[in-house]
This record gives C-alpha cells, structure tokens and sequence, in this order.
C-alpha cells in the first residue's frame, strides 16, 4: 500500500525524535563499534588519487567522520537529528549538513564516495529509488557507494520507534541497478560467523564513468 505524503512526514519526524531522543545512549552504544571493514570496501574502490571527497550519509554523532579525517580524506557528514549534526560537528571539526533522507539537496559529481552505514535502512521502500538516484547524481563519475543495512525478508515497518525496510540482497540489488550503479561486491557482517548469526548486508557500487 502506497504511503502518502502525511504517512511519510510521520515516519520522518518520529524517527528523528527517537535518534534526538536517544543521542546520548546511541553514541555511546555505537562508540567502539569497528567498521573499518566497511571503511575499507569503500575506500579500496576509489580509484582517483587521495584524499578522498567521502559524504557519509547518516553520519550521526560522527565516529566515522572522525576515522574518514584522520585517514587523511575530506569528509562531510549528512544528517537528519539535529542533537546527531551537533554532535558530529564537534567530535569531527567536519562541515555536517542537516538534512532530511526524505528532502535531500544535494550538490552535482561532488563526491568520490559515500558511505551509507547503517542508514538507508530508513527510506521507506517506495522512496528508495528516488534517494538512490539522487546520491547517484552527487557522486562523481566513477565514484563508489558504499551501504550497510540490516538484512531482511523485504519487510519494512516501526521497531523500537524507529521506521525501518528491510531488504534481502535480491531486492537490494534491483534497487541499486535500477538508480544506475553496478555492483563491485557484497558481504554479511559481523565476519566469520554462521548466515543466521550475521543480520548485516555491506554492498559497494560504482557510478559508471561513462
């Protein structure tokens, strides 16, 4: 059943009120989490010579920021909670930009990559294609995306107060292939435990240089 304008606005502002909500216990909940694996499968795919022009699209309180920097790239953070911006800003000294997933303005071939961890989970599945299409457009020709989202039966709904869709690699895949992108690899996270034990899918992709 298609979700209509006010449905969306709602999933929206609920969601951002549970991170804003939650900011503190989330960012230290999420501090020592190690994703350099996903760190790595995005910058190994960029081909131009660094530093890196990386946004990181749902970057909350800026972790990722933080390690993007410190490895020498310019990194922008994008986020929809407003406590998660104010908080990157200062953990990172990075430009963040406070924005809804939902209402996106974005600059043309600004990127070489974007790494969308643990984020896009949150665009309900009606609008994914529209979002997929406009990160394809702010990343460069050749650019790499990066994504992680907990894996599903293509199922989508609220947990916890939060909005989330929920696909599997056959679903994802068709919506990256149809936003134009063309898959470099995939794998289940966390590493080297049994399928059923691993709820994450990591995917990177390129933007076709031509």
């Amino acid at each position: 059943m298609k979700l209509i304008p006010p449905e969306l606005e709602q999933i929206t502002s609920t969601t951002l009120q549970h991170y804003n909500a939650n900011a503190e216990p989330f960012r230290e909940g999420t501090r020592d989490h190690d994703v350099t694996q996903n760190i790595a499968a995005l910058l190994r795919h960029i081909e131009v010579e660094p530093p890196f022009s990386i946004l990181d699209f749902g970057c909350g309180p800026g972790r990722d920021l933080k390690a993007f920097t410190a490895l020498g790239h310019h990194a922008v953070g994008l986020d929809g909670a407003e406590r998660f911006v104010a908080m990157a800003r200062d953990e990172s000294g990075c430009e963040v930009w406070q924005q809804d997933f939902l209402q996106l303005h974005l600059p043309a071939e600004r990127f070489d990559g974007i790494f969308a961890n643990a984020s896009l989970f949150h665009v309900p599945a009606q609008e994914l294609p529209r979002v997929l299409r406009q990160l394809h457009a702010t990343l460069k020709p050749g650019g790499i995306l990066f994504s992680s989202n907990p894996r599903g039966a293509n199922q989508e709904g609220w947990t916890h107060g939060r909005y989330g869709a929920f696909h599997d690699l056959d679903a994802w895949s068709r919506h990256m292939i149809g936003a134009g992108f063309v898959e470099l690899e995939h794998y289940y996270r966390p590493a080297g435990l049994p399928r059923e034990q691993q709820p994450w899918l990591a995917s990177v992709w390129r933007k076709p240089a031509a």
